[in-house]
């Protein structure tokens, strides 16, 4: 079965979107709304994870309930990614989290990995690759790469805003990966960032471009 493209249609999600592009919206506030659209996004890719029935004794009789059967791992792409750990943390809070880190090469604009950690252990059921900015999608097929090798059966790739040609490249290096994002853009300048999109999504939630 092909993987799905979900773009959320959502009144909440145009709302809080005009604010995260907005050049003057501040750090703080750049992550607050970043948590906001990931909850939102969490919500839909969570849709069809397993469950299982569990009986819970309530203070007034037993009843039966479902859990969660899926082992679910996230793992955010350093260092914007991390911005996209804890709403889904409050969501699924017995996630694993596992993180890998790129930088992209300013001249040949491929990702370089300078951190990896994974563990050698039996994966996870559910993989969530999290990452505000898919560009040209170097980096998170690369991630993708490290998350196949390491042998999750069920992959999915979570990002806020994302250019056509990074999902034409997700789609044809791994048609079996869902992809979630918040909103689908125009597509990117002659320097591989995307259009109209938010600037770098690293400096806006770290502050990081202060100085």
């Amino acid at each position: 079965m092909a993987g799905k493209i979900i773009e959320i249609k959502h009144p909440l999600v145009e709302h809080h979107l005009s604010r995260l592009r907005d050049k003057n919206t501040s750090s703080e506030l750049f992550r607050l709304l970043a948590d906001r659209l990931t909850t939102l996004l969490t919500y839909e890719a969570s849709q069809d994870l397993i469950l299982e029935k569990t009986m819970v004794n309530t203070p007034m009789a037993e009843a039966s309930c479902n859990t969660l059967k899926d082992k679910i791992g996230l793992v955010p792409i350093l260092r914007a990614g991390l911005a996209m750990v804890t709403p889904v943390l409050d969501l699924i809070p017995e996630a694993e989290v596992w993180h890998l880190g790129f930088y992209r090469d300013d001249k040949t604009k491929e990702p370089v990995e300078y951190y990896k950690k994974l563990p050698l252990k039996k994966p996870v059921d559910v993989a969530m690759v999290l990452d505000p900015m898919l560009a040209t999608g170097g980096s998170a097929i690369a991630a993708l790469d490290a998350v196949a090798d390491w042998g999750v059966p069920k992959i999915k790739l979570l990002v806020l805003i994302a250019a056509p040609e990074g999902i034409k490249a997700i789609q044809q290096a791994y048609p079996m990966v869902d992809i979630y994002v918040a909103k689908i853009d125009e597509h990117l300048d002659e320097n591989a960032y995307i259009i109209p999109g938010l600037g770098d999504a690293g400096d806006r939630i770290f502050n990081a471009n202060a100085h």
